[in-house]
């Protein structure tokens, strides 16, 4: 059995695994990467296999940087099955059309650029039509199930609880009369995720390729994040501040709508109760078609809730629906909120503010001191969420230089991931563990600390695989080859012309407000030495560049 590492190797986006064995070669997850734009151009690089060999393909959960590279692969030739549980291919059937318009809509703002420069335009790396399209080749199954590839290979789908239909898979691989059983664990979810179940705790595997995304923190409890939360809404109401909370339009938007919902049964005291009535007093607004058609998915498959979810479901309590909660479908009712002076909350994808209609409440509420961006989700570096959670007080939107003067807040304890303590927990728990661990799906740092963390608790060896390597697992862990990328690189020199331009953009615009702001206008000399301090600084570091200090 050999396993080839294509993505997700040393940051959290891009999953893609080959793995070959019984005379087989499959996929499992093919993501897409997200936040730096060297990532973001690997998605429209060439894939590193046959696309023609691959005889099927395991996919562990739908979000973007799990399937987004589907309908690519669906472009290219692969009609064999994309295997998944119902609810995932239930939100595949949403979430891939609507990436597809994504990269419609990317594509046609770059060749807007590109025509301005005589340029040829460029094509999206698919469109919602073609995602539309590659949705014939899902093959759903349900949890639990022994899915028989052929007569020496078999899988099964265990619940993950990251997401609606997100799942661990076993793989077992017979060869040579011998059977391995491989683990895949996608991403796990945390171990009090509203409405999901726990993730299953597998009793024994061969191997484990194994998500370390928080391997290095520890979330705050369930309890006190909804008390934090409630906390921080309150205070910006009370301010007439609006909430503005990016969350990913699948997993955390339902959970915040459950959340909200339940609130009022976490404590009963007068001061609680009033922070609890201010906070339902404002309207709730989710705004994302995505999110909106997403939970109407959770709705249909509310048979995979926790059994505390589904007692309440029973008690005639819908728990992704309250008084005052509203949709907007529409852009003219997104745009709407914007021009609106009520206090709100308004919870609207993306996650990580990189598209969709969160940059336009950002570009309206962020240099607003009364209102509150709240991050519920992991944040990928290079992204703009990532840049308000570190503190960056001015920011770019639509080309526009926005001052950050809005309260920044995080509750990390919202995130759909395991922490460093039930990532433990769950290695912990196998009856007979595995011989070797891959760590993927995880920033360096995090996984360094993970790594020597379960080495020391559990003398299992750990790999943390580089982009490309491939492994021969057997009775040895031998690393027996490397893909080099020639695309990657190409692209990553592409990257720097790209920033260059970029920075010839921002020059300029510089120099337009360097003439307006402070040489047309009554300032003090303090003023201009202090921006002119600021220029012989900017020289400096452009003379290093060109220097190659």
């Amino acid at each position: 059995m050999k396993v080839t590492f294509l993505g997700a190797t040393k940051t959290v986006t891009g999953s893609n695994f080959l793995v070959e064995g019984a005379g087989k070669k499959f996929l499992v997850d093919c993501g897409m990467y997200q936040g730096s734009a060297a990532d973001e151009f690997e998605n429209e690089a060439p894939f590193l296999f046959n696309v023609d060999e691959i005889d099927f393909m395991l996919l562990t959960h739908a979000h973007i940087d799990h399937s987004g590279r589907i309908p690519k692969l669906y472009n290219e030739g692969y009609r064999n099955d994309v295997i998944a549980t119902k609810a995932t291919c239930d939100l595949c059937s949403i979430m891939l059309p609507d990436s597809g318009h994504i990269q419609e809509m990317e594509a046609e703002w770059k060749n807007r650029k590109r025509e301005r420069k005589g340029e040829e335009p460029v094509p999206p790396i698919y469109t919602a039509e073609d995602a539309a399209k590659s949705l014939e080749i899902f093959k759903p199954v349900q949890y639990n199930e022994i899915v028989d590839i052929d007569e020496n290979i078999k899988a099964r789908f265990n619940d993950a609880g990251h997401m609606l239909g997100s799942s661990i898979i076993e793989v077992w691989i017979t060869e040579n009369g011998e059977t391995k059983k491989i683990v895949f664990t996608g991403d796990l979810g945390n171990n009090d995720i509203p409405l999901l179940s726990p993730p299953t705790m597998i009793s024994d595997a061969d191997y484990l390729v194994m998500e370390s995304t928080y391997g290095n923190r520890l979330h705050i409890r369930n309890d006190d994040k909804a008390e934090v939360f409630l906390n921080i809404v309150y205070e910006t109401l009370e301010k007439g501040g609006t909430v503005v909370i990016p969350s990913f339009a699948v997993g955390r938007t339902q959970e915040i709508l459950y959340e909200l919902n339940r609130i009022k049964d976490k404590k009963d005291d007068e001061e609680f109760s009033k922070k609890y009535q201010k906070l339902m007093s404002v309207p709730v607004y989710v705004d994302s078609p995505l999110a909106i058609s997403a939970t109407e998915v959770f709705k249909e498959n509310m048979n995979l809730f926790n059994e505390e979810t589904q007692a309440i479901i029973n008690e005639g309590d819908n728990p992704l629906e309250f008084n005052g909660l509203k949709f907007t479908r529409t852009a003219e009712e997104s745009k709407a909120l914007n021009e609106s002076e009520e206090s709100s909350i308004i919870i609207s994808a993306s996650g990580m503010c990189e598209v969709g209609r969160i940059k336009h409440h950002l570009k309206h509420h962020l240099w607003d001191p009364n209102s509150t961006i709240l991050f519920v989700g992991y944040q990928a570096p290079g992204t703009l969420g990532r840049k308000l959670v570190d503190g960056e007080k001015k920011v770019k939107i639509f080309g526009e230089e926005i001052a950050v003067n809005a309260r920044i807040e995080y509750i990390e304890g919202y995130s759909g991931h395991a922490d460093q303590e039930w990532l433990m927990n769950f290695v912990y728990s196998f009856t007979t563990p595995p011989k070797h661990i891959f760590l993927v799906h995880g920033e360096p740092e995090g996984q360094i600390v993970l790594k020597q963390k379960l080495e020391e608790n559990t003398n299992i060896p750990i790999t943390i695989p580089d982009y490309g390597e491939t492994y021969e697992i057997g009775e040895k862990i031998e690393m027996i080859g490397k893909t080099e990328n020639k695309a990657r690189e190409r692209y990553l020199r592409l990257e720097v012309l790209e920033r260059m331009n970029t920075l010839k953009e921002e020059l300029e615009d510089m120099s337009t407000i360097v003439k307006e702001e402070y040489l047309e206008k009554d300032n003090t000399d303090a003023d201009i030495i202090k921006i002119k301090e600021r220029l012989k600084e900017l020289e400096a570091q452009i003379v290093k560049i060109v220097e190659n200090q």
